[in-house]
């Protein structure tokens, strides 16, 4: 029986808590198994031979996927097929491009249509979004292997796949169980290292990794004991109920500041502990620091330090989910320069983030929002930094305390407005909790966003002006 059916039988008599909780252990039944698989790759694997490698990857990845799935596994495997097809009937051509977005999008949005609830629900479609991007990156790489390598930058000509994948290589690549669920992202050159051996500290040898493998382990095990015993307290339903929309307006606030921390903690632990999987294969490796000390963290999804310690949107964008915002940074808004603005880009790009994950109105907004919210912080940076007045007393050792606090709770309580559409999917829900904080969010940086101009007019001398122009 597929897991997807266990969970909703388990779900039975639980209500909304027990399909949290019950999807969390979901993912760690779907995640912790990686690791044996790991330690068999390593002990009888490494070393072998590229096919057999390519047949373990495949194997295993396809038994995850009719373990969790059942027979709905036919969706990942028939869009394999298919683009390894495209690959080697259309070549190395920006036809074949454009039809694998088109064809891999448009079956992505297809199953979120027929399968999305208003609910979180583990189905196909959750591990088919993390494969949709593979194979486009997969057919970009391979359309740029094509060109002189004059004409590529250094990012394009590190990822630029030269040969020709065979359809066993691509079938192995798109189900490497270390990330066929829930990432992370890496490129067909990176996978091939790791099938040819590459990927190690000690060449000849299999890459001493175990303990930085059970490192990241052990701090995804934490977050989930931290999301465990917090989710019978903190969750987003409470937001729809009357008792949450009777409390006073600063308790909404300092509620939805707490939720949108705590709420972040489920995606970590999963990113956490599938990375020790991939480094424990040798797939972390990431070459040497200037000390000679080998680094781990090439199938990094998270820098946790950063996560909790940084005070601005930005600061979380750069250390949360970190290999697809590097996809994206990567295949779509570098890809846009040609339009002209990095603005747009940035929009555009936001945009296919927002459609990647659903068709539910809440994750445009949320999308919508990091947009805004990015550009306004942005603009205050620029307007401190340029100001001698606001520089000085930002620099006030004294003060810096209180600074931080004061753009920590900014910083958490708009990530937790945005989260709340994100996680409430539809706009009759997500809508009626703006209601109760009267947007908050919108009205906030929506006015910032037409008055910080005007201050800096105000507060920047005209030399810092014309330095800025020039």
């Amino acid at each position: 029986m597929a897991a997807e059916q266990k969970l909703k039988e388990e779900q039975s008599g639980g209500g909304l808590l027990g399909v949290r909780l019950q999807a969390e252990l979901l993912h760690l039944r779907i995640m912790l198994p990686g690791y044996p698989l790991a330690l068999f790759y390593r002990r009888y694997l490494f070393y072998k031979d590229s096919y057999l490698i390519h047949l373990f990857h495949t194997f295993t990845g396809l038994s995850i996927a009719y373990y969790n799935f059942g027979s709905q596994l036919y969706h990942s495997l028939l869009c394999v097929v298919l683009q390894f097809l495209i690959l080697r009937l259309m070549g190395r051509t920006v036809t074949a491009v454009f039809t694998t977005f088109c064809f891999q999008m448009a079956y992505l949005l297809a199953g979120y249509y027929y399968t999305a609830t208003g609910t979180y629900d583990i189905k196909w479609t959750m591990p088919h979004c993390v494969l949709t991007l593979k194979l486009i990156g997969l057919a970009i790489d391979y359309f740029d292997g094509g060109k002189d390598q004059n004409s590529l930058s250094s990012e394009q000509q590190k990822y630029a796949i030269r040969g020709v994948p065979s359809l066993l290589e691509v079938a192995g690549f798109s189900y490497f169980y270390g990330a066929f669920l829930v990432g992370p992202q890496f490129s067909m050159n990176h996978y091939m290292k790791l099938v040819q051996g590459q990927l190690t500290d000690t060449p000849g040898r299999i890459p001493n990794s175990t303990i930085p493998a059970l490192k990241r382990l052990g701090l995804g095990l934490v977050y989930l004991v931290g999301y465990t015993l917090l989710s019978p307290h903190i969750t987003e339903d409470y937001f729809l109920t009357d008792d949450y929309e009777n409390h006073d307006f600063w308790f909404r606030c300092m509620y939805m500041l707490i939720w949108g921390k705590f709420v972040l903690y489920k995606y970590v632990t999963c990113w956490l502990v599938t990375e020790g999987v991939c480094i424990l294969t040798g797939l972390g490796f990431n070459d040497f620091d200037e000390n000679r000390k080998a680094k781990w963290d090439a199938c990094a999804n998270m820098k946790v330090w950063l996560f909790e310690t940084n005070p601005r949107f930005t600061g979380t964008i750069a250390s949360f989910n970190i290999n697809t915002n590097a996809w994206v940074a990567r295949y779509i808004f570098k890809r846009l320069k040609f339009l002209g603005s990095k603005e747009l880009s940035q929009g555009l790009s936001l945009l296919f983030l927002a459609l990647w994950h659903g068709l539910h109105s809440g994750y445009l907004v949320c999308f919508q929002m990091e947009f805004l919210i990015v550009i306004v912080e942005r603009q205050a940076a620029s307007l401190i930094r340029d100001s001698p007045a606001l520089s000085r007393l930002a620099s006030v050792t004294v003060l810096q305390p209180f600074f931080y606090l004061v753009q920590q709770t900014i910083h958490w309580l708009f990530m937790g407005y945005s989260m709340t559409a994100f996680s409430l999917f539809t706009w009759d829900k997500w809508l009626k909790v703006y209601k109760s904080i009267y947007f908050l969010g919108h009205v906030l940086f929506l006015s910032l966003l037409f008055i910080l101009p005007y201050v800096r007019k105000v507060m920047v001398p005209r030399k810092e002006k014309l330095k800025k122009t020039e």
